[in-house]
């Protein structure tokens, strides 16, 4: 156990993540520090601001476009952090103008993921410019800074991938590794007969989802990263590992197993369910030992156990079909034992390419071929346009959050609370377009928050030295950026440990402090989920459908694809596996929409069961399809009929 958990510690520091909170913390940190020790704290704090304000953009994908990112989100931190330097009105007439301010800035979202982030950038940046003292600073000054801070930010970033460039890949393979290896341990676990099969099913989905999702995250750093940096045999051979991993999944899809039917052989013939646990359980541990080794071709795992396995489990069923008249039963054995033998195949090959094979044995993607794997997104300003409806989720999500924000400093103003700005923070990082995730954030920001307190009460009381304060404030908050994306009440909790350490410092009464930190964070919370049951709700039973006909049309494509096949033969067409893809992902994307569903008030959950069907209904025909392709490819086949 104490292993498992050490493992798990060095794993996270050396994650991406981690790396980009510390970078993070150098950020924020380093011109601080220079500032106070220059005589300049007010210089120092406005870059640290920038820098601070600029960081969320940096996340997943290509370096140029992390680059870019980080560059819009600088231009977009100083053109709000410069119009929120004279918001110095009178509340009635900040209030309308927030809201403005707020509805632009979100709509932002339309343009993608990366550009929901650099929203969230200006929404920092307008609503922390509230604590800006324009008597230390010109207004002009302090934008200007602020852009110094998200260059400063861009330098390091740079420097961290210059340091590291592989970091990134290699990070999203082991995590396809072990996710991949999760997946065939639960479809092994579902073999023979289970007392909870029904939910070993839903963990199965659950799991294909992720992947999916995964793999279109890695399909872009993979394909992205070629186009910016030219051909690497690095790239391409992590690019043909990658593809091995999706085949994996896609052929795990493409052979449903009959469990009734199996389950009645298995009665009569148990062992078997013994030798093919014991086959893809050791399939699964071979793609974690895969992932523990990384870059290292000598940690690779060997071949022979498996091979004895298969060894054996042939002999079995040739005896079995020899001896026996269940010729179902022997076809079934049969075609499972095939099956793995393909993934067995998939395995090998990812080995062979990580195992420093001689170049010319490869046989590299084209550069034009993968790119057609990439779905680029639309940035036309058109689109923003299209989405001033209120058939756009973005712009009711837009429209309520600009509201909330007005009634939280309203609020926050009537009832003079210390720092109103914090509700309207709280707010920014809680509210989401769904109910379920919103909801989620708002119980881990209060849980955090109200932990965090109680930790920060403890130290402040035990010890009073500012430079502990200082320092532990720094490390508490590389912590907070570290653990968001993986643990948000965790962040939460350093996150509030942090703010009360730094403002200890300087706030004599600090218990006021950690008050009014709490109170901010009620009221934030309730508000982000009013918002969402009152103020343009959106729910996924109206919103369903959608993802239901795009799945349905992207198997049709699939299929058109498919036939198309058939009848020419040959070497399966880019063309056949980008509809495959497509299918994958829109399966995915309902899977995704039917869970935000399920997580909903009962009262918005209509026709749940049915719903579940359809979603199920439709994960059997992709898998049909998927079979059928799969026969095509690897089978020789007749000649088209004029019927067909």
């Amino acid at each position: 156990m104490i292993a498992e958990h050490y493992k798990e510690l060095v794993q996270f520091i050396k994650s991406a993540d981690f790396s980009k909170a510390v970078m993070g913390g150098i950020a924020i940190t380093v011109p601080i520090v220079l500032g106070i020790e220059l005589g300049h704290f007010e210089v120092g704090l406005a870059i640290a601001s920038g820098a601070f304000w600029s960081s969320p953009s940096n996340v997943s994908g290509s370096y140029r476009n992390k680059v870019y990112g980080i560059l819009f989100s600088t231009a977009l931190v100083m053109v709000v952090s410069f119009i929120g330097g004279h918001l110095s009105f009178e509340a009635w007439l900040i209030i309308p103008v927030l809201g403005v301010l707020a509805f632009a800035i979100a709509m932002i979202s339309v343009y993608g993921f990366r550009a929901s982030l650099i929203s969230l950038c200006g929404l920092l940046a307008l609503v922390l410019s509230f604590a800006h003292d324009p008597e230390e600073l010109a207004i002009w000054q302090f934008a200007l800074l602020i852009g110094v801070g998200g260059l400063w930010y861009l330098l390091l970033a740079t420097l961290l991938y210059r340091i590291n460039p592989r970091a990134q890949t290699e990070e999203f393979l082991y995590k396809a590794y072990w996710l991949t290896a999760d997946f065939l341990e639960t479809r092994g676990q579902l073999i023979g007969e289970q007392s909870n099969r029904k939910t070993l099913q839903a963990q199965l989905f659950t799991q294909q989802s992720e992947l999916m999702e995964l793999h279109s995250a890695l399909r872009e750093i993979l394909i992205r990263r070629r186009k910016d940096s030219g051909q690497s045999i690095y790239s391409g051979k992590r690019l043909l590992v990658f593809t091995q991993l999706v085949e994996i999944l896609e052929t795990a899809v493409a052979h449903p197993v009959q469990y009734d039917k199996m389950d009645e052989l298995f009665k009569t013939h148990p062992e078997y369910v013994q030798h093919f646990q014991t086959l893809i359980f050791e399939m699964s541990r071979q793609l974690q030992m895969i992932a523990a080794a990384g870059s290292d071709a000598t940690q690779l795992p060997p071949n022979g156990k498996l091979n004895e396995y298969f060894s054996r489990l042939r002999e079995e069923i040739s005896t079995f079909g020899n001896e026996s008249n269940n010729n179902e039963g022997y076809l079934m054995l049969q075609n499972l034992l095939e099956y793995q033998e393909s993934q067995f195949k998939k395995i090998k090959e990812i080995k062979w390419l990580l195992g420093n094979p001689d170049t010319d044995s490869i046989e590299f993607i084209a550069g034009n071929v993968a790119r057609r794997f990439i779905v680029r997104q639309d940035y036309d300003p058109r689109l923003l346009l299209r989405n001033l409806s209120f058939r756009s989720s973005i712009f009711k999500h837009s429209l309520r959050l600009s509201v909330t924000l007005m009634i939280g400093y309203a609020l926050g103003t009537v009832f003079a609370f210390q720092n109103p700005y914090w509700i309207l923070l709280t707010i920014i990082v809680i509210m989401r377009p769904s109910y379920g995730l919103t909801k989620t954030r708002s119980k881990d920001r209060i849980i955090g928050t109200l932990i965090g307190s109680a930790i920060a009460t403890g130290v402040v009381f035990w010890i009073q030295d500012p430079y502990v304060y200082g320092a532990l404030g720094v490390v508490t908050l590389v912590i907070a950026f570290a653990m968001l994306q993986k643990n948000y009440r965790a962040s939460a909790t350093f996150v509030t440990l942090s703010v009360i350490f730094i403002y200890a410092i300087t706030q004599p009464d600090i218990l006021t402090v950690i008050q009014y930190r709490i109170w901010d964070t009620l009221l934030g919370a309730g508000l982000s989920l009013m918002a969402l049951l009152w103020l343009w709700p959106v729910w996924s039973f109206l919103e369903i459908r959608q993802n239901m006909e795009n799945s349905v049309k992207a198997n049709k494509d699939f299929l058109n694809e498919i036939a198309l096949y058939y009848q020419r033969k040959g070497k399966m067409p880019t063309s056949c596996k980008i509809a495959r893809k497509d299918a994958f992902l829109e399966t995915s994307n309902l899977s995704a929409a039917f869970q935000r569903m399920a997580q909903e008030p009962p009262s918005k959950q209509k026709n749940l069961d049915k719903i579940y069907e359809m979603v199920e209904l439709n994960h059997v025909f992709l898998s049909s399809l998927s079979s059928l392709s799969s026969y095509i490819q690897n089978h020789p086949t007749t000649s088209a009929s004029e019927e067909f």
